[in-house]
């Protein structure tokens, strides 16, 4: 609690970025970088490849701490804590990967289960038929209740995205991070998962981050937009608020949108 009011946040807010500075040698990344994520909201972390959407990511997790600034979640200064208390962080807090992180060797269904049966090895009790029955409808929830058995070799890239959708909310966990989701995918794959985040936010309410450069997957999704440019953040607001603003770099995402939308 004594961070969450050194910080400034309230209650309502779940990740706060203040004043975050990171650089990888003499590569500046993340330049200033202060945004914050309310409960139950999604944030969108637009921007172009390489303006350090993924790293904003790590931070949240612990896997990467700032050379200056504070990253707060849950009330909580991460960029403060232990190995130890970051495992409880990450147990709150899970990550959808562009690959998937699948493990090769489980079906689906064994993926899914898997942070079920960690949960019974931290001495939470929790039976073979609650398991498979939270399996059943996890993998309903993701419209892949028919692909249980298969391997993870055997999924499309959309589909191994949908799983590990799948895996992370069998965690239940307070807040889902998904780092670009509708990468190296198709676009009707792409429209699948955006409405599949889609669901998931509205039947959990979950807080969320989703890191893209889909200005479309943004629309649909994201109740405020952060915009990086260089590592330094352009714009944060709502997404009627960006169609009004007057940075360059934002203008150019939205000419580019709907350049798209005309030619679909």
């Amino acid at each position: 609690m004594a961070d969450e009011l050194k910080s400034g946040a309230s209650k309502r807010t779940y990740i706060e970025f203040d004043h975050v500075y990171k650089a990888f040698g003499d590569l500046s990344v993340l330049d200033d970088v202060t945004f914050n994520v309310g409960r139950g909201e999604m944030v969108a972390i637009l921007g172009r490849s390489g303006v350090g959407k993924s790293v904003t990511l790590k931070h949240i997790l612990g896997f990467l701490k700032p050379d200056s600034g504070r990253v707060f979640v849950a009330g909580r200064e991460v960029s403060a804590l232990s190995e130890e208390e970051l495992m409880d962080v990450r147990r709150r807090v899970t990550m959808v990967f562009q690959s998937g992180a699948l493990f090769d060797s489980l079906t689906v269904g064994e993926n899914v289960a898997y942070p079920l049966r960690e949960r019974a090895l931290r001495g939470l009790v929790v039976s073979e038929d609650d398991i498979q029955q939270r399996v059943d409808k996890l993998l309903a929830q993701v419209e892949l209740d028919d692909r249980r058995e298969l391997m993870p070799s055997d999924l499309s890239t959309g589909m191994k995205r949908a799983v590990a959708i799948a895996r992370a909310l069998a965690a239940e966990p307070e807040c889902i991070l998904y780092d670009e989701p509708t990468t190296m995918v198709d676009p009707l794959m792409a429209q699948t998962l955006g409405d599949l985040i889609l669901k998931v936010k509205q039947q959990t309410g979950l807080t969320s981050v989703v890191v893209t450069h889909d200005m479309k997957l943004a629309r649909k999704l994201a109740d405020r937009v952060v915009f990086l440019v260089d590592g330094r953040v352009a714009f944060f607001g709502t997404i009627a608020e960006m169609d009004q603003s007057s940075v360059p770099m934002v203008q150019d995402f939205i000419r580019l949108d709907e350049v798209s939308l005309l030619s679909l």
